[in-house]
């Protein structure tokens, strides 16, 4: 892909925040990564709201990347919302969570979310699950019209 296909990632963990950034940079994928910090973030960034209403300084994002467990809006409202929303719904969500539980598997494929990985223990297991995000979503998979 010529130009770079615009990311948002939605962690209110500022570890996990860094590493997937370092990640994603040790990766030297052909990606913008933006960071939503908590769920109200990702919203207003997503529907261009707030501090986000600028499109060419946050640009519709391509790929989302959200965490699940968040203090005030958690991530099963943002996947809602944004599949709500039929211009949004396309973007393709992977749920980027530290859950196993059955129970938010099931709840987030049934609100429209794209994939489920729960987030490997090691900095090694990280870099590698985001090589196989860039294989697969980044090179291989065609995303819908902007």
């Amino acid at each position: 892909m010529a130009e770079a296909i615009n990311i948002l990632l939605v962690e209110d963990n500022r570890m996990d925040t860094e590493l997937a950034i370092d990640a994603f940079e040790e990766s030297h994928l052909s990606c913008k990564v933006h960071v939503a910090e908590n769920g109200q973030k990702a919203i207003d960034y997503v529907f261009s709201k707030n501090a986000f209403s600028n499109r060419e300084k946050f640009p519709k994002p391509d790929l989302i990347l959200l965490d699940l467990k968040m203090p005030g809006i958690d991530g099963h409202e943002v996947l809602r919302q944004i599949k709500s929303e039929k211009v949004l719904k396309r973007i393709p969500i992977i749920i980027l969570t530290s859950s196993k539980e059955h129970a938010d598997l099931i709840r987030c494929y049934e609100n429209g979310a794209n994939s489920y990985l729960v987030k490997p223990v090691s900095y090694e297991g990280f870099i590698e699950m985001v090589q196989k995000i860039d294989e697969y979503w980044l090179k291989l998979n065609t995303f819908p019209p902007k």
